[in-house]
């Protein structure tokens, strides 16, 4: 059966944010050759639905009004499947923190120190979070009960961190200036019950994001030439999937059968099949589409769109593009509450979120912390999502 997704022509886009100069955290670096083959259309790129959003935020992390219907919407994402409350974590990497957000109220409880934090990852358990120092070679491990945090030296400037299903093991993307072990080509491995690394396993060079399968066997790495595949019980380079688009973002579907990577430089969603490797179809997205997330239903596909200050909603069912929501200055990070009722965005350039409603795919609440004075200085790179410890 032919995949609904497309390949399509870009559209030229002025690039807004590197039009001004802006330094963009995390920026993908040198494209390589593509090496594989498939078929492409010549089909022109579809029209993006009308943009809705709201305006700038202002400083210091508050929280917009909420209405009666929004304030349920959160109450519900605000619950885990056990009943505890879930717990939103933005990294401001440029404040050098992690905040925590009460997901049922927008109220921050809590802030952790990391150095330029661009990946963060919760355990299905909620007791800790992990958080990869950018700035520096370690990743902290911070225990969400005492706020006590542990410093696990990885290699130069880990980029991020995954969290495997069964909450064993920790990926940190290590993207350090040298080649070889703790060096720009490197995946470390964490061992969660000692926080210590036991291996450390060769991809490609500039490895970014890391997502694993929802069985836990497999692990998708994303760098600079193309998408690495590893077999997690023998943390084996098992495929590799060449893409000279330079990927970025990378998200699975829940059954595990899909993959959807952003190409910030063809501006460009892949549809992936997780099992066989092959590309099975193309979608046209915004100016510079850099990280993705879908809902746990796996209906829908969110991609934040750095350059047009904008996430492209995609169905999965048909591959086109519904709607394009207007958010705030170069959103770089995003993801789906656990319930799928709300997606958060990250925005570099202001520093804050904005809460998108899945049910209208409209911006629904903003949080603020940063504001155009004081440009990327808490740039939220990265959202993750947890329960309360168990």
């Amino acid at each position: 059966m032919a995949s609904p997704f497309q390949r399509y022509s870009r559209a030229t886009v002025v690039a807004g944010a590197a039009a001004a100069g802006l330094l963009v955290i995390g920026a993908p670096v040198t494209a390589f050759a593509l090496t594989g083959t498939f078929s492409s259309s010549s089909t022109s790129a579809p029209a993006h639905a009308g943009a809705s959003g709201n305006s700038e935020g202002g400083p210091h992390w508050t929280v917009g009004a909420k209405s009666a219907v929004v304030k349920a919407a959160a109450v519900k994402a605000g619950t885990s499947a056990a009943g505890l409350p879930v717990y939103g974590y933005v990294a401001a990497a440029g404040g050098d923190e992690v905040i925590k957000v009460d997901v049922a109220t927008d109220s921050i409880v809590g802030e952790y120190g990391a150095d330029t934090g661009e990946g963060i990852a919760v355990t299905p358990s909620g007791s800790t979070l992990y958080i990869a120092q950018t700035g520096q070679y370690s990743v902290i491990a911070t225990n969400l009960t005492t706020g006590a945090q542990a410093e696990i030296e990885v290699g130069a400037y880990p980029q991020d961190v995954a969290v495997s299903p069964s909450g064993a093991l920790v990926y940190a993307t290590v993207t350090g200036g040298d080649t070889g072990p703790g060096g720009s080509d490197q995946v470390a491995v964490i061992d969660t019950a000692t926080n210590t690394v036991t291996s450390s396993i060769t991809v490609g060079n500039a490895p970014r994001q890391v997502v694993f399968s929802p069985d836990g066997s497999r692990a998708y790495v994303t760098t600079s030439d193309g998408i690495y595949v590893i077999n997690t019980a023998t943390s084996r380079v098992v495929r590799f999937i060449p893409d000279s688009s330079d990927p970025q973002g990378i998200a699975v579907s829940p059954d595990g059968s899909t993959l959807y990577v952003t190409n910030p430089d063809a501006g460009t969603l892949w549809q992936v099949n997780a099992a066989s490797g092959r590309v099975e179809g193309v979608v046209a997205a915004g100016a510079e589409p850099y990280s993705v997330t879908i809902t746990p239903s796996g209906s829908t596909v969110y991609v934040a769109d750095e350059n047009s200050d904008s996430v492209d909603v995609i169905s999965t069912a048909t591959g086109r593009v519904t709607g394009s929501i207007a958010v705030q200055g170069l959103p770089m990070s995003i993801a789906a509450t656990p319930d799928g009722s709300q997606v958060w965005v990250g925005n570099g350039y202001t520093g804050s979120i904005s809460v998108i409603s899945t049910a209208t795919n409209a911006v629904t609440d903003t949080m603020s912390g940063g504001g155009q004075a004081t440009a990327l200085n808490s740039a939220t790179t990265a959202i993750a999502f947890g329960p309360a410890a168990s």
